[in-house]
């Protein structure tokens, strides 16, 4: 059985990378039919429009897509791409599998946590406005059923990997009221699973211990600000943005993505790393039930780079996108 894709590839690196990834993708052994959907500059360029209903409207329909890094234009009145595509199909979930591979020149090791991420409330509601010249409001969304979903998803992520710690982030002594709505949820819900430890942390002390010791975590929960800075520090612990992959879950859909930039400096100069994209869609096919091919994946990975093969410049190589590509292949 072949199941249907949406594939978006993005602007800068995103179609090189992309293309890599299919190939990595096809070659492991998974039955996918990639349907391609717009979104990012071009897209902007085409439709006027940076994400189209009519690839909202293919995702609604499949129900599961492959993401490239997408520009958000400056400048021009557009709102975040990623913050949009998560609002509009209700991808409450951000999901980021922090793991120390072999092969990478990091400080540290054995790390293995996974960030949860409330992805539609927050800061990132994007709703603002001038009170008077010179003066900006930003409002900072909670709702209890949002701060619920979120923590569950957590707790339920936890008992289905055979994980045992939960650390809840939150900034309680200061947002009272949200981060104190936030918290109290969290800990109400933590109640339903007494055979999972349960910890709560301030945003700035989790910060510091995860520079201190990042292998005493498991799984970190929080909203959504607080996610996407801890996110990106959690993926310089094994050795940044090119090499970790991303999710975006909801009830209904999912968008697995890149979560590094579209890197336009490097587009078509074939040296972009594919690694996080492909990673990217090895959880995509996870999801969708072809686990022998996701675990294949994971494995050539693992095995590229520990051989140190056909590297690109990010990993101490002096290779190319297709040179990994072939290795990633050849490793499977």
């Amino acid at each position: 059985m072949t199941t249907p894709v949406v594939l978006i590839r993005g602007d800068g690196i995103g179609p090189e990378v992309t293309q890599a990834a299919q190939a990595i993708v096809q070659a492991a052994g998974a039955h996918v039919d990639w349907i391609e959907a717009d979104a990012g500059l071009a897209a902007a360029d085409r439709h006027g429009d940076p994400l189209p209903e009519t690839t909202l409207d293919l995702i609604r329909r499949y129900r599961v897509a492959l993401k490239g890094p997408c520009t958000t234009p400056v400048g021009k009145g557009f709102r975040s791409i990623n913050v949009r595509l998560r609002q509009a199909l209700d991808l409450y979930a951000s999901v980021r599998p922090v793991h120390s591979l072999p092969g990478v020149n990091v400080p540290y090791r054995n790390v293995d946590l996974v960030v949860v991420r409330e992805n539609t409330e927050g800061l990132y509601s994007g709703l603002e406005h001038y009170v008077v010249p010179g003066v900006v409001e930003s409002l900072r969304i909670v709702t209890r059923t949002a701060a619920e979903r979120i923590v569950r998803y957590a707790f339920e992520l936890a008992r289905h990997q055979g994980r045992r710690r939960i650390t809840f982030c939150h900034k309680a002594d200061v947002l009272a009221q949200s981060d104190g709505l936030f918290l109290r949820t969290a800990r109400a819900v933590a109640d339903d699973y007494p055979f999972l430890e349960f910890e709560e942390l301030h945003v700035d002390a989790l910060c510091m211990q995860l520079a201190l010791e990042p292998t005493h975590f498991d799984v970190l929960v929080m909203e959504n600000l607080f996610g996407d800075v801890i996110s990106d520090l959690c993926a310089g612990l094994v050795g940044g943005l090119g090499l970790v992959p991303g999710a975006n879950i909801g009830t209904k859909y999912a968008v697995f993505e890149a979560v590094h930039g579209s890197a336009p400096d490097l587009a078509g100069k074939g040296l972009a790393d594919p690694i996080a994209v492909t990673r990217s869609a090895a959880l995509l096919l996870e999801h969708i039930g072809q686990v022998q091919a996701a675990r294949r994946i994971e494995q050539a990975v693992r095995r590229t780079l520990q051989a140190g093969r056909g590297l690109t410049r990010d990993l101490g190589g002096n290779g190319t996108t297709a040179s990994i590509t072939e290795q990633l292949i050849a490793n499977l």
